[in-house]
């Protein structure tokens, strides 16, 4: 199965109003490691130096870093860069998937193994609630029987086709109930909506960070910086495991979706979070490049 390879830069600035005497920041921006994926290599610049740097595993497994800057500094930049060979994803026939309701009452009652994983990602999360409300929306996708990826690809093409994309509509506070009511967003509240659906009808459903391959305009070559975070979620199918969906581009994930990490909302993977003392503002500025490289032959 022949991988694609992807060089990736992620660059965050802070230019802060005011010197900042103390910064400590947890990153999420290496690429995971795992069956879709290898990450070939990373590397992390952070200016000025830190006085600490350490690596570790989260609690859902991401790769994550700590930093502390510990000398006085009005400006804070990081670049993330990756190298990554990502694999076709395996996509079953989603007519031959298992009914939607043996998947609920399996991941209720089996906490062994895969399932009891699953049965982590059925309850509600500080950016995603559980409400009727979302369970009445999904309900037209998932009648008696229906098969699972079936019914979640409905559900997916529904979203897709009742919100409107708009960067200017929401910010990363908006509440999920206000991005159902406005029916416009970013790909975050497209994402956290879906799996609010999916949780609120008792489905396992968790949410995937990374970057998504973009094409240039027709006849114009791509510019540097244009590319962006991007997100989508994922439903677990006993016997398969975790699939990919991408509400906001009604698609399937394979070769151009790049994983850096996953957890039960957008709270517990965000690329960059610290606190810092000093300053009275921040402007931040975040530019991503995703360049394909080829084929991985090796």
């Amino acid at each position: 199965m022949r991988k694609l390879l992807y060089e990736i830069t992620h660059s965050t600035t802070y230019d802060y109003v005011g010197a900042v005497s103390v910064s400590q920041h947890l990153l999420r921006l290496t690429p995971r490691d795992y069956f879709k994926q290898n990450c070939l290599s990373h590397e992390l610049a952070v200016s000025p130096e830190p006085a600490t740097t350490s690596f570790h595993h989260d609690y859902f497994g991401n790769p994550s870093h700590f930093i502390a800057v510990e000398s006085s500094h009005e400006r804070l930049s990081i670049q993330s860069r990756s190298r990554v060979a990502v694999r076709p994803a395996f996509i079953p026939d989603p007519l031959e998937t298992p009914p939607w309701e043996s998947v609920r009452g399996r991941c209720r009652s089996d906490h062994s193994g895969h399932a009891l994983e699953a049965h982590e990602f059925t309850y509600p999360s500080p950016l995603i609630p559980i409400s009727d409300l979302f369970a009445d929306y999904a309900r037209n996708s998932f009648p008696a029987d229906r098969p699972l990826f079936d019914a979640v690809s409905d559900l997916m093409r529904r979203i897709h086709a009742d919100f409107t994309f708009d960067t200017a509509a929401t910010t990363v506070t908006t509440p999920v109930s206000d991005f159902f009511q406005r029916r416009r967003g970013v790909c975050q509240d497209f994402v956290q909506f879906q799996i609010a659906c999916l949780r609120s009808i008792g489905l396992p459903a968790r949410y995937v960070s990374g970057y998504l391959e973009t094409d240039p305009p027709s006849g114009q070559p791509k510019l540097r910086g244009v590319d962006a975070s991007h997100a989508w979620a994922s439903f677990f199918c006993p016997a398969i495991g975790w699939i990919d969906i991408d509400p906001t581009n009604n698609c399937i994930p394979s070769l151009r979706h790049i994983t850096i990490a996953w957890g039960r909302d957008y709270a517990d993977i965000s690329p960059v979070r610290g606190v810092l003392v000093g300053s009275q503002g921040q402007q931040l500025s975040v530019s991503v490049d995703v360049l394909a490289l080829g084929p991985d032959d090796s």
